[in-house]
C-alpha cells in the first residue's frame, strides 16, 4: 500500500503543485484585499480615483495582487507540466515573496510561499514539455500580464501626463498603444517617472511578443526539425537491422525482447493505428504491405522483416513486399494468427512462419508426455519440420 501510495504521489506531483501554486496566488489576492479594509472584492467602489484606491491599496501590494493573480493563471500550465510555466512560475514566486515581505503579507504567508517555491524547484524534472498548447498559454498570460501592468502605471502616475490618465478608457487606449510600440503622440509623459514607465512598458512590450512568438511557434518548428533530424539519422543508421512490422499485441510483446538482446529494430506501424512503443522507438508509420515503405525502413539492408499484424493476409503481402525489395541476406518471417491460414502463409515461401496456438501446443504435449524440448524441437516447430 506505502508503494502504491507513494507511486500515485509521483505520477501526480504536477497536478498538486499546479493546486499549490493557485492556492499561494488566491491568498496573496484575499491578503491585498483585506489589508485594503474591503475583503468583498470591491474596495474600488469606495474611492474617487483610480489614484486613491492604488494609495488604499499599496503601491507594493498592488503589483503583489497582479502577481496573484498570474500565479493563478499559471496553474494550468503546470498541468500540462509545460516548462515554461513552472519557469515564469517561479519568478512570480520570488517577486510576490519580496512584495509581500516589503508589503502587507504575513509570515505565515511568506513561509507557504517559500515552501511551494522549494517543491516547484525540486519538481523540475517534472516539467519538461514544450507544447503548442502551453504556447499559447503563455503568451495570453504574459500580454494581459503587461497590460494590467501598464494600465496600473497609467492611472497611477496619470497626472504627470499630458492630457492626463484619469479613467480606465484613457488607461486602457494608452497601455496597448504604447506596448505595442505604434505611439500615436496623442498622450505624452511630463516627468521623468513618467517617462521611464512609458520606456519600461516599451521595451517589455517587445520583450513579451517577441518571446510570445517564439513560445508558439518554437515547439513547432523544433518538433519537426527534430523529427527530421531523427529521420535522417535513423535512416542512416538501419543496417543489419530487424524490420518490425505490425502494432498488434505479439509486435509488442516481440519489440522490447528484441531490444533487451541488443538487436536494432524499426518499427512500422499502420497510419491512425495506436500503439504501445516508447517514444525514443525508431518508427515509421506507413503501409508496409508497399516497397516504397519498406525501402524507407531499410529492407535492403535488413536482416529480418516480421511481418506481425493482426490480419493474416496482410502478413502474407508484406512477406512478398519484403521479397521484391529486400537483400539477399534479408529473411521474412510471418505469423499466422488464425492456425488454419498457416498453409496459405507457406505459398509465399517466409523464411520462418508459425501460428501461436500451434506453438504453445506443441510445447505442452511435449511438456505432459515428458519428451525432450531442446533447440532441435523448436527449431522444428518454426521451420515446419516434424522430423524432430
Amino acid at each position: 500500500m506505502p508503494a502504491k501510495l507513494s507511486s500515485l504521489l509521483a505520477r501526480s506531483v504536477h497536478l498538486l503543485l499546479a493546486i499549490a501554486v493557485a492556492f499561494g496566488g488566491y491568498l496573496h489576492l484575499v491578503s491585498v484585499f483585506e489589508h485594503a479594509g474591503r475583503p468583498d472584492f470591491a474596495f474600488f467602489s469606495g474611492f474617487d480615483s483610480w489614484r486613491e484606491a492604488i494609495d488604499a491599496v499599496g503601491l507594493l501590494d498592488a503589483p503583489r495582487a497582479l502577481l496573484g493573480l498570474g500565479l493563478i493563471c499559471m496553474a494550468p500550465g503546470l498541468l500540462l507540466r509545460a516548462r515554461i510555466a513552472w519557469a515564469f512560475s517561479l519568478l512570480m514566486l520570488v517577486l510576490v515573496g519580496v512584495l509581500g515581505f516589503l508589503g502587507s503579507a504575513s509570515h505565515l504567508l511568506e513561509i507557504y510561499n517559500l515552501l511551494v517555491f522549494v517543491l516547484l524547484l525540486a519538481a523540475w524534472p517534472v516539467f519538461d514539455r514544450a507544447s503548442l498548447a502551453a504556447g499559447s498559454l503563455f503568451t495570453v498570460i504574459a500580454i494581459c500580464s503587461l497590460l494590467g501592468y501598464a494600465i496600473f502605471g497609467s492611472l497611477y502616475l496619470g497626472r504627470e501626463f499630458g492630457p492626463p490618465i484619469e479613467g480606465m478608457p484613457a488607461a486602457v487606449y494608452f497601455s496597448v498603444v504604447t506596448m505595442s510600440t505604434v505611439g500615436f503622440g496623442d498622450i505624452v509623459p511630463r516627468s521623468d517617472a513618467a517617462r521611464y514607465f512609458t520606456l519600461s512598458i516599451i521595451i517589455l512590450g517587445i520583450t513579451v511578443f517577441a518571446t510570445s512568438i517564439s513560445a508558439i511557434a518554437g515547439p513547432v518548428i523544433g518538433g519537426n526539425v527534430k523529427r527530421l533530424i531523427k529521420g535522417r539519422i535513423a535512416h542512416a543508421m538501419r543496417h543489419d537491422h530487424i524490420i518490425l512490422a505490425g502494432a498488434s499485441s505479439l509486435a509488442a510483446a516481440v519489440y522490447p525482447v528484441l531490444r533487451e538482446h541488443g538487436y536494432p529494430v524499426t518499427v512500422i506501424v499502420p497510419e491512425n493505428q495506436p500503439h504501445n512503443y516508447p517514444d525514443d522507438a525508431d518508427l515509421i508509420v506507413g503501409d508496409a504491405t508497399t516497397s516504397a515503405v519498406l525501402l524507407e525502413a531499410g529492407a535492403p539492408k535488413a536482416r529480418y522483416v516480421l511481418a506481425l499484424r493482426s490480419d493474416d493476409a496482410e502478413n502474407a503481402f508484406i512477406v512478398l513486399a519484403a521479397k521484391d525489395v529486400g537483400g539477399p541476406s534479408t529473411k521474412t518471417v510471418a505469423v499466422a494468427n488464425t492456425p488454419e491460414h498457416l498453409a496459405k502463409l507457406r505459398r509465399v515461401q517466409p523464411d520462418i512462419v508459425f501460428s501461436l496456438q500451434q506453438l504453445v501446443g506443441e510445447l505442452l504435449a511435449r511438456t505432459l508426455s515428458g519428451q525432450k524440448i531442446d533447440q532441435d524441437f523448436v527449431d522444428s516447430l518454426f521451420t515446419n519440420d516434424k522430423r524432430a
